[in-house]
């Protein structure tokens, strides 16, 4: 039983999952779950409880029980007492003081991540506010390889993502031509299939690797398809560089997705094996968001913030190139407003790099959402001040496949200009060899297309079409 008093109220909460779930700043799917704070003043009282908690706690404690969780196993198992040991004797309000101090540097964080389990993170970061999430995300630097190097410092990579309602290979390849032609696409070039089925990823992948290959583009491409139709696509020898999977934070939720953790291992494997990238091998792709437990009832009474973070320990298993966080795309039930999307995205942010990994972050919202493009420009450039390492490049912001509403190649050219952010150093370097950018970081001002593109992306687009 844990205990406090707030303004002469005294509050009782009968375990640790709920002075978690009371101590979550105010978000709708809490509320739709049942589980979050009645008042102010009880959040307050939760959060009050939860500075006082050990950090060693959570480790003794289980939100979910080890013996029914499969992620609960994995983050249990896995941990580091080593790395836990400089902060072992630390309380969750000691550890967000620790973590704002300037003690707290880079090599040190790096150094600590795998001795963190994702309610330590989680548990910290319902104890901050929004200026706390970003300092602290800064100091982490994550770096990942493949064929470039994403996470450096003063980067900021974008996932381009060309979809479109019918798969058209004309459609895709003129949406990926004006990506590059505003320096997108260095994290990866990822499409989500409106068809998830082995032919329609098969086609978009021997396209993507095909114009990769002809234009030596250095960066890798992705098909978002379910892993099991990635594993069919290797085992016919279809070209794959990144292996995608929606993955969440419980055994029973990414059981609803299809998927368990042998399963990710097989595909992690099979990945390896073709080695296809030049500079390194972090080949996984993981998205994630806050509310996806509660859609399958499969949360277990655990607040959608925590929930998310412990995603993030199957992400950190697989040694991912990307982690993409899509803050406002389940919609209002979980994240309602502005407000909340901002918030999440940020928290999602700071948990993930603490625990080591390459986080990106798909700032968006649905149409039904309280939230417009003000909140995330918002949004946006506190993510970019938090060192975030890649957002998403959709054409106009506008999806026309999954309709919903994120960032555009214009947004990442704000962020580069505004904080003199680069791309990817090989990616950067491939920008100005072609005269898309010039040698200050700039877009240039030229209205014809680079010569690399012609005629081949006509023939390409043709060639694909008659098939």
């Amino acid at each position: 039983m844990y205990k406090a008093h707030i303004a002469h109220i005294a509050y009782q909460f009968n375990d640790l999952r709920t002075v978690m779930a009371k101590a979550t700043p105010a978000r709708s799917g809490d509320y739709l779950a049942g589980i979050a704070a009645e008042s102010h003043l009880e959040r307050v009282a939760a959060q009050q409880v939860l500075a006082d908690v050990p950090l060693k706690r959570f480790l003794t404690e289980a939100l979910i029980p080890y013996e029914s969780d499969e992620v609960t196993r994995l983050i249990i198992d896995q941990h580091d007492a080593n790395a836990f040991k400089p902060i072992s004797h630390l309380t969750v309000g000691d550890f967000r003081n620790w973590l704002l101090s300037e003690q707290a540097n880079s090599e040190q964080l790096a150094a600590l991540a795998p001795g963190l389990t994702p309610e330590m993170v989680a548990a910290t970061a319902k104890l901050m506010r929004i200026q706390d999430l970003i300092l602290v995300a800064k100091k982490c630097r994550v770096v990942t390889r493949f064929r470039n190097t994403l996470g450096l410092a003063n980067r900021m990579a974008t996932r381009l993502q060309p979809n479109h309602p019918t798969d058209d290979l004309a459609g895709v390849a003129a949406s990926i031509l004006d990506g590059l032609l505003y320096g997108s696409g260095d994290a990866v070039i990822g499409i989500n299939p409106a068809t998830d089925n082995l032919q329609a990823t098969s086609r978009l992948l021997i396209m993507l690797a095909e114009l990769i290959e002809r234009y030596q583009i250095p960066t890798q491409a992705c098909v978002l398809a379910h892993v099991t139709t990635t594993l069919n696509a290797i085992e016919r020898n279809i070209p794959v560089d990144l292996v995608f999977q929606s993955i969440a934070g419980t055994e029973h939720a990414n059981t609803s997705f299809g998927i368990n953790l042998a399963l990710l291992n097989e595909a992690y494997q099979a990945a390896l094996s073709l080695n296809r990238g030049n500079i390194g091998q972090n080949c996984m792709y993981f998205e994630t968001g806050q509310g996806s437990a509660l859609s399958a009832n499969a949360h277990h009474g655990v607040d959608q913030q925590t929930i998310e973070a412990r995603a993030y320990a199957v992400a950190r298993h697989f040694n991912p190139l990307l982690v993409n966080t899509v803050v406002g795309f389940i919609g209002p039930e979980y994240l309602y407003d502005g407000k909340q999307i901002i918030r999440a995205g940020l928290e999602d942010h700071f948990c993930g790099k603490l625990l080591g990994l390459p986080m990106g972050c798909d700032i968006c919202y649905t149409n039904h959402a309280e939230a417009d493009q003000d909140d995330m420009d918002m949004l946006l450039s506190q993510f970019a001040l938090a060192g975030g390492t890649f957002i998403m490049g959709v054409p106009g912001a506008d999806d026309v496949m999954l309709n919903y509403q994120s960032t555009s190649f214009h947004d990442a050219l704000y962020l580069r200009q505004l904080l003199d952010l680069r791309p990817a150093p090989e990616f950067e370097q491939w920008l100005i060899q072609h005269g898309i950018f010039d040698h200050n970081n700039r877009l240039n001002s030229g209205s014809d297309i680079p010569s690399i593109f012609q005629p081949g992306l006509q023939k390409l687009m043709s060639q694909h079409n008659d098939n």
